[in-house]
């Protein structure tokens, strides 16, 4: 895998993300959606902390982030520009740690806005700096995680909305594994915690930083992109 070209494939994908109407409405819906829910409850909690917005998080990108991964790879199989890429001299990594980072720099570009919550809540109280920074680093985390699941939806089809369903499935079970814990076996439920985004991001997002949950994320992304490079390699 050659940076260079990665870098091109980065910047080819950034630029059709700003170009698109799309983008700007998801920009708008998910800082609309988090904003709302966070200030109508932050004054009734009386905490000085970002705690409900970051619990926010995982539920949300759930939708949010397969609307931005579902036409990296299905919108080219539908065209047939894949094919040309694929006779570029641009390698298959290349082209999926491009397609990945552009859109984990979305994401963040989407995030930057929200930088401006810990401002408001350190002039009402005292904040402490090691959730928000813990919270922030379990997004980034988070935001990897279902971006290589929604890439590898989209390297499944040539439907976008069909790629679309099938990331918001996987993120959202991701996410909801530690809400139906009651309903599953005592001795499976440490198996199923641990499976679960939440616990992971959770424990983060409290300034705790815990290697095994650094591990859980880092495997879930590169066996997301590992098994979209294997999916594209046999469409190829």
């Amino acid at each position: 895998m050659s940076v260079n070209k990665t870098f091109i494939i980065f910047k080819r994908e950034s630029r059709a993300f700003f170009s698109s109407p799309i983008a700007y409405i998801v920009i708008t819906l998910f800082l609309v959606l988090t904003g709302w829910f966070f200030f109508s409850t932050f004054f009734l909690s009386g905490r000085a902390d970002l705690r409900d917005f970051f619990n926010l998080l995982p539920m949300v990108f759930s939708f949010i982030i397969p609307a931005l991964t579902m036409r990296l790879f299905s919108e080219e199989y539908r065209s047939g520009s894949f094919e040309i890429a694929a006779t570029l001299p641009v390698s298959l990594p290349d082209i999926i740690a491009g397609k990945f980072l552009a859109t984990l720099f979305f994401t963040l570009i989407m995030l930057l806005p929200t930088m401006l919550y810990p401002v408001f809540i350190s002039v009402l109280g005292d904040l402490e700096p090691g959730p928000v920074i813990g919270g922030y680093l379990g997004t980034i985390l988070l935001a990897s995680a279902f971006s290589s699941i929604g890439i590898l939806a989209s390297s499944l089809t040539k439907n976008q909305i069909v790629a679309f369903i099938l990331s918001a499935a996987g993120c959202f079970f991701l996410t909801i594994i530690s809400s139906i814990l009651v309903f599953i076996p005592a001795f499976l439920s440490p198996l199923f915690q641990y499976t679960g985004v939440v616990f992971h991001f959770n424990n983060i997002a409290k300034g705790i930083i815990d290697s095994r949950d650094l591990i859980y994320f880092i495997s879930v992304t590169l066996i997301g992109l590992y098994s979209t490079y294997i999916v594209v390699r046999e469409r190829s």
